[in-house]
């Protein structure tokens, strides 16, 4: 039962406020590149309701991958917009993995000085939190319309590759849902995730190795 309520509190934390900020690190890179559009529609907030696709959601809860309303950016206010719009693109899954990162030390904190049991709620609630960071990250990275990887990709297209990467993005996104529902993406995203996640969790143990508590 304590891993159910930690899974779930971990969920809500992560649609409520990872999300949120997923997008505002978009918005946030954008304006400081020069393209004010997300400023100036409100959608440097961090306020969930105006950050909550409804697919995204309900493919989150139900696959552990999902999305938000994407922030508006308009790439013809950059300086170089394949360039920056890569940049944007980045901030997204970027946030995650920081996310990610300060929970699995927020984690170490709590725990390891004090020996506490591994299957505590505490240890619980954030390895789900810190899991689903890396998981929205990866999952952002693939290049698929409407995804962070398909814009990051986009910057190394010519404008008539791009034009036809996005023509069909409505039916890529339908047919992202299906392969994610037949469970064809669970082995490459499963692996992406423990390289990912052993790697934050290496990290995060540094500073703790260097007074003996791990």
């Amino acid at each position: 039962m304590s891993t159910l309520i930690s899974g779930i509190f971990a969920m809500l934390l992560i649609i409520f406020l990872v999300l949120p900020l997923h997008e505002c690190a978009h918005g946030w890179v954008a304006l400081k590149l020069g393209d004010n559009t997300a400023k100036y529609q409100g959608r440097l907030t961090l306020d969930p309701i105006a950050s909550m696709d409804p697919m995204g959601t309900l493919c989150l809860l139900l696959f552990g991958y999902g999305w938000a309303k994407p922030v508006p950016v308009d790439a013809r206010n950059f300086k170089n917009p394949k360039r920056d719009m890569v940049l944007t693109a980045l901030a997204g899954p970027l946030s995650n993995l920081v996310a990610a990162l300060v929970g699995a030390l927020i984690l170490r904190i709590l725990v390891l000085p004090f020996h506490m049991n591994l299957a505590t709620p505490v240890w619980q609630f954030f390895s789900y939190y810190i899991g689903i960071n890396i998981s929205l990250a990866v999952f952002n990275l693939l290049p698929i319309p409407p995804l962070d990887g398909s814009k990051i990709v986009g910057g190394f297209l010519s404008s008539q590759a791009l034009y036809n990467y996005y023509k069909y993005q409505n039916a890529i996104s339908l047919i992202l849902i299906m392969v994610l529902f037949m469970g064809f993406l669970d082995l490459p995203l499963t692996f992406l995730n423990n390289l990912f996640y052993n790697g934050i969790n290496g990290i995060a143990d540094l500073p703790f190795r260097l007074f003996g508590f791990v």
